[in-house]
């Protein structure tokens, strides 16, 4: 795995489509919450909650939002309560060979109300222990970054995908950081 982090998004072309989202973890004690994605990418894998940044939405009002919608409208978040704990480069190939960069903010939160539900993006909420995770049964780069995030560190991460995020392209890269 490269420790040394170049921080580089390939480069200025117009032609690389660039998405900003967030993934937020729930967290109670040593446990974490993931559900079973039904759309898009990682569909039928388990992960956090989260989505696309909305125009004008800051990161934070995102990740309240998205845990909310996709909880089917019962978890309810603080901004004030998230703690960032990565920033991911996503770079994803499609079958055509374009590319575009996902951007997304990582938040654990561990002060909530209301009970997990599925919705119509996440179905299946289920506790895991965070040192028990389905990796294998989630995106093929987050058996890298997840348990270091899980485990209290902060850290930049980049990693290409293949076509689907079936695969990885090469080693991810990470920074380990003490603030963002």
């Amino acid at each position: 795995m490269g420790v040394n982090f170049v921080f580089k998004i390939d480069d200025n072309s117009p032609a690389i489509r660039r998405d900003k989202a967030v993934i937020v973890f729930i967290m109670f004690g040593s446990l974490v919450l993931l559900a079973k994605k039904t759309k898009k990418i990682g569909k039928g894998l388990w992960n956090g909650y989260g989505g696309g940044i909305e125009d004008g939405e800051s990161p934070e009002d995102a990740a309240v939002r998205e845990t909310f919608e996709e909880n089917d409208y019962d978890i309810i978040i603080k901004k004030e309560h998230l703690t960032q704990v990565a920033d991911t480069y996503f770079h994803n190939t499609k079958e055509d060979g374009s590319t575009f960069v996902l951007n997304a903010k990582v938040y654990v939160v561990s002060k909530y109300s209301g009970t997990p539900k599925p919705s119509d993006e996440m179905s299946d909420p289920t506790w895991f222990n965070k040192n028990n995770l389905p990796l294998d049964k989630m995106m093929p780069a987050d058996k890298i970054w997840l348990p270091i995030v899980l485990s209290g560190k902060k850290i930049k991460f980049k990693v290409s995908y293949g076509p689907h995020q079936a695969y990885m392209i090469g080693e991810p890269e990470i920074q380990y950081v003490d603030s963002f």
